[in-house]
């Protein structure tokens, strides 16, 4: 179990980084998506989906990771198997619920290849944090409540004032409500395909794969404990003594906080998955408090709270780490493939539902109540 706990510190970190690089490079000026936790997202989906179907990389002895390939001839093994119900089973599983997207039956690789602190570490850790659930919430939000900063993306003539980012175009309220579908159908979409596109990479490069032997493996346990280890407490000295300030809120306070979100994923969605396979109530739960929390934090943020200074990175390291890590895309949309069709649209549409819900009673009732300021971190 250490060794599982390390993995899931070491990759929240990586993964974390991974994502606010993503939204970093995907915003920029004539950006046709602006809001850049959808690519983050997608990609996250993207390596759930390999890692889910991949039958070598982490092949138990015996196993020549052939199994499937029958589902392979054809062309339909991962696409078909989305709405499988068989794989409701992987509701049982720790908090990744990453459910066979192969064929109708649980291969019989999975519960050894789910046990593997690595996988773990790879589709917990590092997908679930390069997702989040809860920063998609609060983009969708501000869609609606036409925040969303959005780049610009038509030339002016010399001289002229450019606009700022963060100004908005008065709107009629009905496009605000277009906005936020947009937002999330958007995501959602490119979550639910890159999750089939990574499942039939897998399928395809299937014979050059690789296998782990589990020597390798014994290795890596042995050496991820000291390195999660001083990959935190590296964190942490970097909070304290930033190479540069603006590091702080950029990225350093969200590594110190990730993994404590990650691992509270993993709990709660280990304890809660197993009551009900139909519907994963520890992903839910996750999701939709960890929604709540950004939205108060965002609230205090935007509020002027925080302060302007290191008390406002602190608040958003806590959104982007903690908050972010805590709520997760990969494993809602894998839990979807994997459920019977009227299980998934129930789970669907509650988590997202009860997303938006919380999103706007958080967030809405300051945004249109109190009013938000800027809230800019300023160093």
């Amino acid at each position: 179990k250490v060794v599982t706990i390390a993995y899931l510190v070491f990759f929240s970190i990586l993964g974390t980084l991974a994502r606010l690089g993503i939204q970093a490079i995907t915003v920029y000026p004539g950006a046709p998506l602006v809001t850049g936790v959808a690519w983050a997202n997608a990609a996250g989906c993207l390596v759930m989906g390999f890692l889910a179907e991949d039958r070598r990389l982490f092949a138990t002895d015996g196993e020549d990771g052939k199994k499937g390939k029958k589902g392979k001839k054809g062309g339909s093994s991962a696409s078909n198997s989305a709405m499988t119900s068989a794989s409701t089973s992987a509701s049982h599983n720790k908090e990744m619920g990453a459910s066979s997207t192969s064929t109708g039956k649980q291969p019989a690789t999975a519960p050894p290849k789910k046990a593997i602190p690595l996988y773990v570490g790879l589709t917990t850790g590092f997908c679930g944090s390069l997702t989040s659930f809860s920063s998609l919430m609060r983009d969708a939000f501000l869609a609606l409540s036409n925040d969303l900063p959005s780049p610009l993306n038509h030339p002016y003539p010399p001289g002229a004032v450019l606009p700022s980012m963060t100004s908005t175009v008065h709107r009629a309220p009905e496009k605000g409500l277009a906005a936020l579908l947009a937002v999330i159908l958007t995501t959602m979409a490119l979550s639910i395909a890159a999750l089939q596109m990574g499942a039939h990479g897998a399928l395809g490069v299937e014979k050059w794969m690789p296998r782990a032997h589990p020597r390798l493996r014994k290795v890596l346990n042995i050496g991820i404990v000291p390195v999660a280890t001083l990959a935190w407490i590296g964190a942490v000295l970097m909070a304290i003594f930033p190479p540069h300030k603006a590091w702080r809120g950029d990225a350093l306070f969200a590594c110190v906080f990730a993994p404590a979100g990650c691992l509270a994923r993993w709990y709660v969605s280990g304890a809660l998955n197993g009551v009900r396979p139909s519907f994963p109530l520890g992903t839910f739960a996750v999701n939709v408090f960890g929604t709540v929390g950004l939205g108060v934090l965002l609230d205090l943020q935007r509020t002027g709270t925080a302060g302007s200074g290191v008390g406002c990175q602190v608040w958003q390291g806590v959104m982007d780490g903690g908050c972010g890590c805590l709520t997760t895309v990969s494993t809602f949309v894998a839990e979807l493939s994997g459920l019977r069709r009227g299980h998934a649209w129930g789970y669907g549409l509650a988590t997202v539902v009860s997303g938006v819900a919380v999103a706007v009673g958080v967030m809405g009732g300051v945004r249109w109540g109190v009013g938000w300021g800027e809230g800019v971190c300023r160093v």
